[in-house]
């Protein structure tokens, strides 16, 4: 069905979000455009630049994060993270059209969708005229508008197609809005350029697009029912994934946690990301620090750049970990899981198992000195006591003749029992009890690095939030192979990717002697997990009603988000007014 409805009234007053954020967007890359580089420049570093707020984690990142079964955020201690209830209800697959968390999301991709519009037609008639960097420009602007409504679709199951902004827009679903998706993409990947940097969208960004649009097209057809993975489907993304694997432009990163490092902007697994580069002022490493306790502080340079205390990964999540290595740790077996970068002289440790749990910064030998700019925290998932610098009671770090102390770090926010007596301890056990909610509770994932060219760790960052990557495109190929009934192609591309990460052998994980798509569901969760895809793959692989942490709706209507209220009521004075998905 198509509704015909104004597109300022999906974008939410887009005039309005523009003046409420403060968003540094000249992060273009060095490419030059020529005599009118200011306008082509200027037409498209908004819709580019916007992408950090679409991706923010209270918008669109939160909200396909924290609906998975790899996330939950508790009301922290009865004081952090309650924000009008949007978590725990999206969480438990309650959410309303009331939702800030789906309002937020919304609002963000269609402003977006503005805002890339907007430079549409700009570019059209500088195309028109001949100029060749405006016509580059526009491919790169018509793919963006494609991947924005692939948000949307994966989201909210349907299109705004809109071609000027004196038209309306149409409100595409099913069939009709994969089509026009793939009409956008189609219309582009032989033409777009194929050597900008990851923050431009390439021909291989194109091709990964149109990966995942054929991989999920049977979910977009019928997004209540069951999946039925055609043999067009499946062929095309493997169509798609072997070209760019074959363009051999990426290579994948033997050191896993250097894809989301300082200086990510060159590595050659990434295909697409948003591009900081230090420039992005209220990025502020949200991806690095939204997860991590507010009493770690990952740079001592910088005595304000600390955690939040936010998400934890569930329970459930962790023990797809414990269950694919059996007796051994997943640390040990796994490069992806953890990265050890705090290392403690075995001194200092034995003299922190010696003691109890009680805190006495006076008397107690626990801690070695570090320089400040030599500290770097622990990546991938963190479990139990943290080490870091400290603060004492004026605010300020601990400190040692040869820099700062580098110890066991203090509890000292929340209700906890330990609170200022204990250590912060994360624990496997986290829910919405009062007991599962101290700030303590859950495992944290420090996936991205604190950049260390921002000026105080936080805004101005330098690592790119990584949107599409190498080991992506081969466990997709991997997953249509094996819906293809070619088992083997599928454990190869699999088994492609945990040999690679090898820069540390002893953490290589193993090769895999079969799969199967429970295998393949559990490989993408090792590989992508927090980088925004588990709700999607949990909906691909008739995961989503299942039964986790503080979650046991089963209603196959919230595989789609509600429209947010304030949309419907917007639009419900236009004929064909917009109409609220089923169960809302």
């Amino acid at each position: 069905m198509k509704n015909k409805i104004k597109f300022l009234i999906f974008a939410l007053t887009p005039l309005y979000i523009f003046n409420c954020t403060d968003l540094e967007e000249q992060r273009l890359d060095e490419a030059a455009f020529g005599e009118q580089a200011e306008t082509i420049s200027g037409a498209i570093a908004p819709a580019y630049g916007y992408l950090s707020w679409t991706w923010r984690h209270t918008n669109y990142y939160g909200l396909q994060l924290i609906a998975s079964d790899e996330a939950i955020l508790p009301y922290r201690g009865g004081t952090d993270w309650y924000d009008g209830g949007k978590f725990l209800a999206t969480h438990k697959h309650t959410i309303t059209p009331s939702n800030s968390l789906v309002r937020d999301a919304w609002n963000q991709i269609t402003t977006n969708l503005s805002r890339t519009l907007s430079a549409i037609e700009v570019l059209t008639p500088l195309s028109e005229e001949g100029n060749t960097e405006a016509t580059g420009a526009l491919y790169e602007m018509i793919a963006l508008r494609g991947y924005l409504n692939l948000l949307m679709l994966d989201g909210w199951g349907m299109v705004l197609k809109k071609e000027s902004s004196g038209d309306l827009s149409s409100v595409l679903k099913g069939q009709d809005a994969i089509d026009n998706i793939e009409n956008d993409f189609s219309s582009v990947v032989n033409k777009i350029n194929t050597n900008r940097s990851p923050g431009r969208i390439s021909q291989a960004a194109v091709w990964g697009f149109l990966a995942r649009l054929h991989l999920n097209a049977a979910v977009y057809r019928d997004p209540y029912g069951t999946p039925s993975f055609t043999p067009e489907d499946m062929s095309k993304v493997t169509e798609y994934t072997t070209n760019l694997i074959n363009s051999n432009k990426f290579s994948l990163s033997s050191e896993y946690f250097e894809l989301f490092n300082d200086g990510n902007n060159t590595n050659s697994e990434i295909i697409f990301s948003l591009d900081q580069r230090g420039v992005l002022k209220l990025e502020h490493s949200r991806w690095a620090y939204w997860s991590l306790a507010g009493s770690w502080f990952p740079r001592p340079e910088f005595p304000s750049a600390d955690g939040t205390d936010g998400p934890s990964i569930t329970s459930d999540f962790y023990q797809t970990w414990v269950d694919a290595y059996g007796n051994i740790d997943p640390a040990d077996a796994d490069a992806r899981f953890y990265q050890k970068n705090i290392q403690i002289p075995a001194d200092v440790m034995a003299d922190f198992e010696g003691r109890s749990n009680l805190l006495d910064s006076e008397t107690e030998n626990s801690y070695y000195c570090v320089e400040p700019n030599d500290f770097e925290i622990d990546r991938g998932i963190i479990r139990g006591v943290l080490w870091g610098p400290r603060k004492g009671s004026d605010g300020k770090f601990e400190t040692c003749e040869s820099g700062v102390k580098i110890m066991p770090v203090k509890q000292r926010k929340g209700n906890g029992p330990d609170r200022d007596v204990g250590y912060v301890n994360h624990t496997k056990m986290v829910d919405f009890t009062n007991e599962g909610s101290y700030h303590n509770t859950g495992y944290r994932v420090s996936k991205y690095q604190f950049s260390r060219t921002s000026p105080n760790a936080n805004n101005f960052s330098s690592v790119d939030l990584v949107l599409m990557r190498l080991a992506e495109i081969y466990l997709m190929r991997a997953e249509a192979k094996l819906r293809s009934g070619d088992s083997a192609a599928a454990l190869t591309d699999v088994n492609t990717v945990r040999a690679s990460r090898n820069a540390r052998p002893a953490q290589t994980p193993a090769p895999l002697s079969s799969v199967d798509l429970e295998s393949i569901y559990r490989e993408r969760g090792f590989e992508l997990y927090w980088e925004g895809y588990r709700r999607t793959d949990q909906i691909r692989f008739g995961k989503y009603e299942d039964s986790w942490t503080e979650k046991t709706d089963s209603d196959v209507n919230n595989r789609l988000f509600p429209i947010p209220q304030s949309a419907v009521d917007a639009a419900s004075g236009i004929d064909g007014f917009l109409e609220q998905n089923k169960g809302y």
